[in-house]
């Protein structure tokens, strides 16, 4: 950097209303207000960023933008005194990166709020692999357990299991002992996904029953499902007695069709998994998890790392349903 200069992605809406993406030169003082100051060394790519990228006015009203809802790095400077010059922090939820300049650039700016310490057990690069979308497959087992799931209740559904949350959930109930079915469309993954430790790998088709009765014979005891629409519909219906569905993503369709006779013939819970707001006490748990028993074993092979430079690919790729793992932009 010289002269306060760095390297930024940034989205721009043209005046026809389509959208632009490119790599500027940008200003320390173009960043937001904030009281921490931070290199940034890794930002992950999440669906979140893909849509974001795309001009979608759900995720991000105002443009131009710098998406990246995951990023950690080296503080520079800090007006709170929870942080001092060179802690190393990562950020995640809240705004960042939706309608707050994000990640996908060499320096943020955030409110004292939003950083936490890095894990001493993790490093910089882990807490990227994790990152959002660890976070959320934790939570998701988290809220689950809370609720009463136990590995004796039988199989955990993951849908989406080769992107970044499905991969997450693989790997994180198989350290509790979990047995995990895979869904997934992608052939060629399931090596990948028994190395994450999936004992079952199933087809899309068998996540999407069209028979329209209200209930199915239970095929699994509870579900971590990043599709939505028709899948989360079939989740629903085939779940064992007293089972816990979290809902985390909406790639196939945020509708929802069904009835109440898995709720009250089977008490099936569906638990909403919200990461953005989650309290700073339940984070630090869920992040200390992360660090220690939680934390995959397989992280190398859900990690692929990029430059900045190839970012606009990835993005592309992700749009497409082409994406695997968890795709780090290095600084």
């Amino acid at each position: 950097m010289t002269d306060n200069r760095y390297k930024a992605f940034v989205i721009r809406e043209n005046e026809d209303g389509t959208f632009s993406r490119s790599i500027e030169n940008k200003s320390i003082g173009d960043l937001p207000a904030g009281e921490v100051l931070i290199q940034v060394k890794y930002a992950a790519l999440n669906y979140k960023d893909a849509l974001s990228s795309s001009g979608h006015k759900g995720i991000t009203r105002k443009f131009p933008h710098t998406p990246g809802v995951d990023a950690c790095g080296i503080v520079v400077s800090s007006e709170s005194s929870e942080f001092k010059e060179g802690d190393a922090v990562l950020v995640t939820s809240y705004d960042f990166g939706m309608n707050t300049s994000g990640g996908f650039q060499e320096f943020i700016r955030v409110p004292a709020k939003w950083p936490i310490k890095l894990p001493s057990k993790l490093t910089l690069e882990e807490s990227m692999v994790l990152g959002t979308a660890g976070f959320t497959a934790a939570l998701s087992l988290y809220k689950m357990e809370q609720n009463g799931q136990i590995p004796e209740m039988g199989s955990i559904i993951v849908t989406g299991s080769t992107g970044g949350v499905g991969s997450m959930a693989v790997a994180i109930l198989t350290l509790n002992n979990y047995t995990v079915i895979a869904a997934s469309g992608k052939k060629q993954a399931h090596d990948y996904l028994r190395d994450l430790g999936a004992t079952e790998i199933i087809s899309r088709e068998e996540t999407n029953d069209k028979s329209g009765r209200p209930l199915l014979r239970p095929k699994w005891a509870g579900a971590i499902d990043t599709i939505g629409g028709n899948t989360l519909a079939t989740c629903i219906k085939a779940c064992g007695r007293n089972g816990n569905i979290a809902v985390c993503g909406l790639v196939e369709s945020p509708a929802l069709e069904t009835t109440v006779y898995p709720f009250i013939l089977n008490g099936i819970n569906v638990l909403g998994i919200e990461t953005a707001e989650t309290p700073r006490s339940i984070r630090l748990k869920i992040w200390d998890l992360l660090a220690d028993e939680w934390k995959p074993k397989h992280l190398d092979k859900i990690k692929n790392i990029i430059s900045l430079e190839d970012l606009e690919a990835y993005i592309q790729l992700m749009l497409e349903g082409k994406s695997k793992g968890r795709v780090l932009v290095k600084f």
